[in-house]
């Protein structure tokens, strides 16, 4: 099984973290969701955008980072931002690995992306001039590429 997890920092749309679900239970990665979030969890598009898989993922609530971290139990901590030089697929994916990625609207804050916690910072490419890529996408691509180097442990 995928010991891999994904952090939302205080996501906001509910579609994005009902996809995250489905992709988690798809992959068996453990999805974190940091405090406050913009929706309640029992919101219907939420609930739409996970279908069934609700049951199917593992996912955590925690009060802020710094309690995310913690239960992590010294993980690696990969922070997604467009801010950084190093491209997520030249990592050497571990099991246990997390990747952190922030709010819709603004992405991840440059506190959070610098916290000690953080092993290193990294990007998606993308073409010049384009702000982001959507966030339940980007954890997709990340997760993926991760499980991937990993072997797919558990998938079929």
């Amino acid at each position: 099984m995928c010991a891999l997890h994904v952090i939302f920092d205080n996501p906001v749309i509910p579609p994005n973290t009902g996809n995250a679900i489905r992709m988690c239970a798809g992959t068996g990665a453990t999805l974190h969701l940091v405090e406050p979030l913009g929706f309640d969890l029992s919101e219907k598009h939420l609930r739409r955008a996970g279908l069934d898989y609700h049951d199917l993922a593992h996912v955590v609530i925690h009060p802020d980072l710094d309690a995310c971290f913690a239960s992590l139990d010294r993980a690696r901590v990969f922070a997604f931002t467009t801010q950084a030089t190093t491209f997520y697929h030249d990592v050497a994916y571990r099991d246990g690995d997390a990747l952190l990625f922030g709010t819709e609207p603004t992405g991840l804050p440059r506190a959070h992306s610098h916290h000690p916690g953080v092993t290193e910072r990294v990007r998606v490419p993308m073409l010049p001039g384009r702000r982001s890529m959507n966030l339940s996408n980007t954890a997709a691509v990340a997760c993926y590429e991760a499980w991937r180097q990993l072997g797919f442990p558990g998938g079929v």
